[in-house]
């Protein structure tokens, strides 16, 4: 049997099975960066500020238009 062709099979495993674990980590730090900026920057989009609220409680008329222009004139 030829040594040489037996090398260069495994040399060529070696090299795809440290392919394949350098892209699985990559890939799992990938996960974690990504479900960290979900859990991070999702809270924040999702919460109105006091402006947007205080409209809101204006156009469904719980505070009167004198209460809406205080309060707007504070949160500014």
């Amino acid at each position: 049997m030829d040594r040489g062709m037996m090398g260069w099979n495994m040399g060529i495993w070696m090299v795809f099975n440290l392919i394949f674990w350098i892209l699985v980590i990559a890939g799992i730090v990938l996960l974690v960066v990504w479900v960290g900026q979900k859990a991070v920057g999702g809270a924040s989009r999702t919460e109105e500020s006091a402006l947007e609220i205080l409209k809101k409680r204006y156009a469904r008329g719980e505070i009167s238009k004198d209460e809406y222009e205080e309060k707007k004139r504070d949160l500014a």
